[in-house]
């Protein structure tokens, strides 16, 4: 019985290794050779409504809004939703409005008896746009370069019903603000790849395009209404089709925007946005959580077989030389990746980030699924 506890642990180890060299080797390699192309923007004119969901947002939009309101694009306007403000958002979208005549405002107030949240604040942005193709952020994102509404426009052609683009957060200091990066890095590499893969399975609320045919065609978000996030995975999850959806990962197409400076509102964005896998398509759902799961299990089991292998030279080291041999092939496909995605630097802490993402899927994957979110924001 003792010598079949360290076999049963390498046996498991072993097969998790496999599987997370099949994810990295077949899954998020696709971005790491993504080729991304070159657009002739001068020759993109499409009429783009860009939407901006704002609850007390006093403080963001006046840094913020300008870079989107002074794109260099030919035919665009920026709906923003005033949604239930309680500070002085109000007053500065009026002020900001007397020097961007093509800035539209909204006003969502909160009903006594129904309480609203951001899906419902984007309905009324998305029903008082003009123009059939929209594109999203929030009200504290800034993109990269006057281009960006160029950038994500050119995708819309063919069948292409969906954009999804990328928004990293950005470098200021500090553990969170690295764990942060580090973990929209890896959410990046995995939703940017399936979608290369036509396997689309969400997208980033803070850098998204879809049409407006495609959200009333479908009801908007009428199916995972009841749901306070989701506005953008989950109808990503629902809508896209392998013909339907482009990636645009141009550097001037992100959009940045600053993350949780306190484990408080981290904790609290993260249970926000854990809570909305379990209603992820099937397919989806089951891909996510054998990796998120093989991932766990290829720690805790490399840590046990180091414990009970120490005399079994011969396994301890075929455990050794599997760690080292998945760690050398992700750090190969995550540079590349990162080159893409503005996130090279964080590869240099990629045992510790790694081991701690994975650590983390579990707990929070944990606490979506039991404790319910009851405010956006």
């Amino acid at each position: 019985m003792e010598q079949f506890i360290p076999e049963a642990l390498f046996i498991l180890f072993m097969l998790c290794f496999v599987a997370q060299m099949g994810f990295l080797l077949i899954q998020q390699r696709r971005l790491a050779v993504y080729q991304v192309s070159q657009q002739n923007l001068s020759a993109v004119t499409l009429p783009i409504s860009v939407i901006i969901s704002a609850r007390n947002e006093a403080k963001n939009l006046p840094h913020f809004l300008p870079a989107i309101l002074e794109q260099h694009y030919p035919q665009f306007e920026v709906v923003v939703v005033n949604d239930c403000s309680v500070d002085d958002t109000h007053h500065i979208l009026l002020k900001i409005s007397q020097k961007y005549p093509h800035l539209k405002l909204v006003t969502v107030t909160e009903h006594p008896r129904f309480k609203t949240g951001k899906k419902f604040a984007l309905t009324m942005g998305i029903k008082a746009a003009k123009y059939e193709h929209l594109l999203f952020t929030d009200a504290d994102c800034k993109p990269a370069s006057p281009q960006w509404i160029a950038h994500m426009a050119a995708n819309f052609t063919g069948k292409t019903e969906i954009v999804l683009g990328y928004s990293p957060y950005i470098k200021t200091g500090g553990f969170i603000n690295a764990f942060t990066r580090f973990e929209t890095l890896k959410t990046g590499i995995n939703y940017l790849s399936a979608a290369i893969a036509k396997n689309a399975y969400m997208g980033i609320g803070r850098n998204l395009a879809y049409t407006k045919s495609l959200f009333f065609r479908n009801k908007g978000f009428a199916a995972h209404l009841h749901v306070l996030a989701g506005d953008d995975d989950l109808f990503v999850n629902s809508h896209a089709t392998p013909d339907n959806t482009a990636v645009e990962i141009h550097p001037n197409a992100f959009t940045f925007t600053e993350s949780k400076r306190t484990l408080k509102g981290y904790f609290r964005q993260k249970k926000r946005h854990m809570g909305v896998g379990k209603l992820y398509q099937n397919k989806h759902r089951r891909m996510l959580s054998f990796e998120a799961l093989t991932g766990f299990l290829f720690y805790i089991t490399l840590g046990l077989c180091i414990y009970y292998l120490m005399d079994n030279r011969v396994l301890l080291t075929m455990v050794a030389s599997a760690y080292l041999l998945r760690l050398i092939v992700q750090v190969v496909i995550y540079y590349q990746a990162a080159k893409k995605l503005t996130g090279t630097g964080l590869i240099w802490f990629l045992p510790l980030y790694d081991l701690l993402h994975n650590l983390y899927l579990i707990v929070f994957g944990l606490i979506g699924a039991f404790i319910k979110t009851t405010k956006w924001k």
